[in-house]
């Protein structure tokens, strides 16, 4: 009796399958990842003889020098791959299951490799230099990093930040005129965040005090920061070019991590720059979603009428994000100038503050993912460096094409839907 009252008075939840709701098919990654095979079919088939493959800058028990690739036969195994993650992709769409990410990324690996062994395949001079090809991949990451973790300490509090690329300008000029007045590469570390932080303030003051549009104020202090470098680029570094030395950042290799075969020179071979975005990148993981101040400021961008009634003060939180984030900004905006032995030039973000948006975005405003998405783009912008430097058979202004085109890709096709903070862009009171 008693058995049966308790059985009874449990809730009943039916399943979508009981209730007579079938789950629409998901065509995006089947149908991407067809045209990725087909592409990489397409690719091997043209592929003929040889491709050479450099591997130097690997050290250690690695240190092999080339290799010597049958582009036709190597892009056929690749093809193979690619078909065969196809059809897992297929057949659980038609299951109406999700699709992993690793089968897209072994059928988008299988098309860039194919890609790259078709482009010095029957080339004598040709060589594709593997390790360099990595490194710079990640060292054109770097600023994007940056950038979009700017953007997900700002927008998981609710302050939609535009303004990455003028963050990322001004802190290249701050820090190379920090570095050429002392001498020391090292203080732009110091520099560069300050500038990113007086735009943020800017932001802050526009965007929380007096509640204007988010994305007209980021626009406008994009147009400020360009308009303020390029005149004192034209009149204060003209006038004195000891302000704007091209010092770089020295190299610092980790012992022992740094000869792990073909990845130990990538990764742990780099500038303090790098090492400090790998920092960044895992305790802002940690923080957004195990601590206590991660828990307030993604109330303050999902809900802030809720974390106020619970004693949150949004708007500190918001402040304090958006310092943070122009901080994180202005330290991706050293790479360009100390990070690479440069000195400053007009415009020298070139747009590299909206790709970090995208990186944001395709990354969906997570650390990590917004990692992985900088990544792509970073490697997509030495890509076309590359590419022109083995001699491939493609007009050089579409390989400096490259890296915006994977953003447009990236962002059309694999985002698919995804849902920002709900406050954010939204002013509280």
């Amino acid at each position: 009796m008693s058995t049966h009252t308790t059985t009874a008075a449990q809730p009943v939840r039916a399943t979508a399958a009981e209730q007579g709701i079938i789950a629409p098919v998901q065509w995006r990654n089947p149908v991407v990842s067809t045209i990725l095979t087909v592409l990489t079919l397409v690719l091997a088939l043209l592929s003929t003889g040889d491709s050479r493959v450099s591997f130097a800058g690997a050290t250690g028990w690695f240190a092999m020098g080339e290799l010597t690739v049958p582009a036709l036969p190597f892009g056929l195994f690749l093809t193979l791959l690619a078909g065969v993650a196809t059809a897992l992709i297929w057949a659980r769409a038609l299951q109406r299951r999700q699709a992993s990410g690793w089968l897209m990324v072994l059928a988008g690996v299988a098309f860039v490799l194919t890609f790259l062994v078709w482009t010095v395949a029957d080339k004598p001079d040709a060589v594709l230099p593997v390790v360099s090809l990595l490194a710079g991949g990640l060292m054109f990451a770097t600023p994007l990093v940056f950038g979009s973790l700017s953007g997900v300490v700002c927008e998981r509090s609710g302050i939609i930040n535009i303004a990455i690329e003028g963050q990322l300008l001004a802190g290249a000029f701050l820090g190379v005129v920090v570095a050429s007045a002392a001498g020391s590469p090292w203080l732009a570390l110091l520099g560069a965040p300050i500038a990113g932080m007086l735009v943020a303030v800017l932001l802050a003051l526009f965007t929380i005090k007096y509640r204007a549009d988010h994305i007209v104020v980021g626009v406008v202090l994009n147009m400020l920061v360009l308009g303020m470098t390029s005149f004192l680029f034209s009149t204060l570094l003209k006038q004195t070019p000891s302000l704007n030395r091209g010092t770089r950042l020295p190299v610092m290799g980790i012992p022992v991590l740094k000869d792990i075969p073909v990845i130990g020179p990538v990764l742990f071979n780099q500038t303090i720059l790098v090492y400090l975005m790998y920092a960044a990148v895992i305790v802002l993981q940690f923080m957004v979603f195990n601590s206590r101040w991660g828990l307030r400021m993604r109330a303050s961008g999902e809900h802030p009428r809720a974390a106020d009634t619970v004693g949150i003060k949004v708007n500190r939180i918001r402040w304090q994000n958006v310092i943070l984030g122009g901080a994180l900004a202005g330290l991706g905006g050293a790479f360009f100038t100390v990070g690479q032995g440069l000195a400053f030039t007009k415009d020298m973000a070139a747009g590299n503050g909206f790709i970090a948006l995208a990186a944001m975005i395709l990354g969906r405003w997570n650390p990590k993912g917004a990692l992985g998405a900088a990544l792509l783009f970073g490697f997509a912008t030495n890509l076309g460096a590359v590419m022109q430097a083995v001699g491939a058979d493609i007009p050089s202004q579409f390989l400096l094409m490259i890296p915006y085109i994977v953003t447009i890709l990236a962002v059309a096709g694999f985002v698919g839907a995804v849902r920002a903070p709900a406050a954010e862009g939204k002013a509280y009171p």
